[in-house]
C-alpha cells in the first residue's frame, strides 16, 4: 500500500525554491505505486506541529508546473527551529503522531542549515521510535553556505541579480559621476558568508570597472582602508561602486548594522549597513552618494533567475523522491561539480551528520590580497552558476506567476499549542 509523503519549505524563499517543490511533486506523482499523496506543510514545519497540511493532489499538472517559472514560496515557509529531543521532546511526538495520523513514510524538508538540522533531528526520531521514514534533505539557500555540496539552489539567481544589478548602476553612475554622485553602494544579504557580495564582483571584468570595491563578512571591516580605497577609486576613475555584505563584523566582532533584535532562529537581526557606510563616505570623503538595500528583491527576482540555478533546483527535488524511493534517510541531495569550463554537474548525496549546523564561508584565496574584491579561482567558481535565461511568461506586460489552490486536509487529531 503507497505511503504519503511530507514536504515543507523552511527558511527565507528564493526565486527557484518552488523549482525544487515540483521536482518533489511531479517525481512522486510518477511512483504513484511507492507514494499515495503528497501533503505540503502550510508555512514548513508549523504545518506538520499544528496538522495544517495541504492536498497537493488537489493542484493540476499544469499548476505545478508552473511553479518552475514563480518565485517564493507556494505552501508558505517559516524560521522555526526544533531545539534538543531532550528539551522539546513535545514537538518531536507531535510530528510522529501528525505523520502516523496521515500515514506519512516520506518526509523532505527544503531548506538550508537550520532545515537540514530539524531533518536530521525528525530522522533520529523515527528511528529511535521505530516508525519507518524516509527523511531526505531538499538543500536551500541563496547564502550559498551549506557544506559538502558545489553550489545552493537559489543562490545562483541572487548572483545573477546581484551581478547584474551592480553592472546597470555602476552605468549609470559613470555616466552622471562628473558633475553628480560619485559613490553609491549596494547592500546585499550574507550574514557570516560572502558569497553573494561576491558575486557582485562578476560584473567587473576590467580594470575600473564597477564594483570597485567588495566588503565580505570575512574580511573585518578597517574604516581607514575602505575609505582611503574608495577616495582611490574615485581619484582614477571619477566614481566608485561599492557592494557591501550585511554582515560585515568591525574589529570587535560585532556587526556594524545589528539592530539588536532577534529571529526566530536566534539570528541577530541586521539591516542598514548601507546607509552605515554611505554617511562615512560623506563625512569624512565630503563626497554625494546613493545607496540601496536589494533585501528581498534579490531574493525574489525570477523574472532575472539563473537557468543553470533553476535547472539544479528542479533536479535536487527530483532526486529527493528518487532516493526516498531507494530506501535512503538522513541524507541531503548534493551538486557535485565535475568541471569548471564547461560546467559540468550532477546529483550526490551528504550525510546529514556533517551537514547540519555547519557553515561554508568564502575561502580566503576566493579574496584579493587586499581584501575588496574577488580573485580568478573565484571568479572561475562563480561564472558557471549564472550561466543561462529562463525567463517566466509574461501577461498584460508582468511576469505570469501561479498562486495554488492549496487545498486543507481535514485534521484528525486534536490541537497542538506551540512553544513560545
Amino acid at each position: 500500500m503507497p505511503r504519503n509523503a511530507f514536504y515543507a519549505q523552511s527558511g527565507g524563499v528564493t526565486a527557484v525554491i518552488n523549482a525544487s517543490a515540483a521536482g518533489v511533486i511531479e517525481t512522486a506523482r510518477k511512483y504513484e505505486d511507492r507514494i499515495g499523496k503528497v501533503y505540503a506543510g502550510r508555512n514548513g514545519i508549523l504545518g506538520a506541529l499544528t496538522e495544517d497540511l495541504i492536498d497537493t493532489s488537489q493542484e493540476s499538472p499544469a499548476a505545478i508546473a508552473a511553479l518552475r517559472h514563480t518565485p517564493a514560496g507556494a505552501f508558505g515557509s517559516c524560521r522555526y527551529k526544533l531545539k534538543g529531543f531532550e528539551d522539546n521532546q513535545a514537538e518531536y511526538e507531535r510530528l510522529i503522531e501528525v505523520f502516523k495520523a496521515h500515514d506519512i513514510g516520506y518526509f523532505f524538508y527544503n531548506g538550508g542549515g537550520d532545515s537540514a538540522d530539524t531533518c536530521l533531528k525528525v530522522s533520529q526520531l523515527a528511528g529511535k521510535l521505530g516508525y519507518p521514514l524516509q527523511a531526505i534533505h531538499v538543500p536551500k539557500t541563496m547564502d550559498n553556505d551549506l557544506p559538502l555540496t558545489d553550489c545552493c539552489p537559489g543562490f545562483g539567481s541572487v548572483a545573477k541579480y546581484t551581478a547584474v544589478s551592480i553592472r546597470e548602476a555602476s552605468f549609470d553612475l559613470a555616466s552622471m559621476a562628473k558633475t553628480s554622485t560619485r559613490v553609491f553602494i549596494l547592500e546585499v544579504m550574507g550574514r557570516h558568508a560572502g558569497w553573494t557580495a561576491a558575486a557582485g564582483g562578476l560584473a567587473a571584468e576590467k580594470e575600473g570597472e564597477g564594483p570597485q570595491v567588495i566588503l565580505f563578512p570575512e574580511i573585518v571591516f578597517d574604516e581607514a582602508k575602505f575609505l582611503a580605497k574608495v577616495d582611490d577609486c574615485v581619484r582614477r576613475y571619477g566614481w566608485c561602486t561599492v557592494v557591501a555584505s550585511e554582515g560585515l563584523r568591525a574589529a570587535s566582532g560585532e556587526f556594524l548594522s545589528e539592530t539588536g533584535s532577534k529571529d526566530a532562529f536566534g539570528h541577530s537581526q541586521l539591516g542598514g549597513l548601507a546607509p552605515i557606510l554611505a554617511q562615512l563616505v560623506k563625512d569624512k570623503l565630503k563626497l554625494k552618494y546613493h545607496y540601496a538595500v536589494a533585501d528581498y528583491l534579490m531574493r525574489a527576482a525570477r523574472h532575472i533567475a539563473s537557468k543553470t540555478d533553476l535547472e539544479q533546483s528542479y533536479a535536487v527535488g527530483k532526486a529527493a523522491v528518487e532516493f526516498a524511493i531507494a530506501g535512503k534517510s538522513g541524507v541531503m541531495v548534493s551538486i557535485v561539480r565535475k568541471s569548471d569550463s564547461p560546467y559540468v554537474w550532477e546529483i550526490g548525496e551528504a550525510p546529514l551528520e556533517q551537514v547540519a549546523n555547519v557553515e561554508r564561508k568564502m575561502p580566503r584565496e576566493y579574496i584579493t590580497d587586499d581584501g575588496f574584491h574577488i580573485t580568478e579561482a573565484c571568479r572561475a567558481y562563480l561564472s558557471p552558476l549564472i550561466q543561462g535565461e529562463d525567463y517566466p511568461p509574461y501577461r498584460n506586460g508582468l511576469p505570469a506567476y501561479v498562486t495554488l489552490r492549496n487545498v486543507p486536509v481535514p485534521k484528525k487529531l486534536k490541537p497542538f499549542e506551540l512553544k513560545k
